[in-house]
């Protein structure tokens, strides 16, 4: 298999040349990991075998959070926690995605449009969960933000994985919803936009385009594995 290192070693040069300009510190930080990881240049450690007694020197990963190498079994193993963690019902997998006008203005200010879409999302999936007539309690879902498309595009978009279910703390009583979807993703959008722009407003950001042509359709939601048994 081939290590990232290589592949940062052979292209970093020419990445930076096309593209250093617009690097993040973080994205720096992140290349120089991801050069160190398991090369020649990192720190090693010693192994021994109590058997032979045979010694060797073993480079050191980088650790870095975004390194395959390093984050494999990391990842796998945060999967079986939220595996265990599943409640009896219907999962579904809810996307919301910021249209293309909004990137600009998310790259220049990722920290806040990444914060912002994320809290949105979820502001918006719980509260349809408690205005819903099936559900009327809160729900809970995995979160995960995506900053680029599988073509590495840059695509900002959350991706949520939640039950169609919740729990109605005053009559402490659990409800699931059944059916093939979980909310009408129209209402879902139009709830959505409305908070990124009162969020986009309230931090200060300013649109350079008319807001007639955003957020068309930024909610897609798929039913995913099948429910949890008891």
């Amino acid at each position: 298999m081939i290590r990232l290192a290589h592949i940062v070693a052979t292209h970093a040069t020419e990445l930076i040349a096309q593209q250093g300009h617009r690097l993040l510190p973080s994205q720096w930080a992140a290349l120089n990991a991801f050069q160190l990881c398991r090369s020649s240049m990192s720190p090693k450690m010693e192994l021994a075998c109590d058997g032979c007694e045979e010694q060797r020197f073993l480079p050191h990963s980088c650790g870095h959070r975004s390194c395959p190498h390093c984050q494999a079994h990391e990842s796998q193993h945060w999967i079986d926690q939220q595996m265990q963690k599943r409640v009896p019902g219907k999962y579904f997998m809810v996307t919301f995605t910021l249209p293309a006008q909004f990137r600009a203005l998310a790259w220049q200010h990722q920290r806040v449009m990444y914060d912002l879409i994320t809290r949105s999302a979820w502001e918006t999936v719980n509260t349809f969960s408690q205005n819903d007539r099936k559900l009327r309690g809160s729900t809970g879902a995995v979160t995960v933000l995506h900053t680029h498309s599988r073509r590495l595009d840059y695509h900002p978009h959350v991706h949520l994985v939640m039950p169609g279910a919740a729990f109605d703390k005053k009559q402490r009583r659990w409800r699931n919803k059944e059916g093939g979807y979980l909310f009408g993703h129209k209402a879902l959008a139009k709830v959505f936009r409305a908070k990124m722009l009162a969020g986009i407003k309230q931090a200060g950001l300013k649109l350079s385009f008319p807001l007639f042509l955003v957020f068309q359709g930024p909610v897609f939601m798929l039913p995913v594995f099948p429910h949890a048994e008891h």
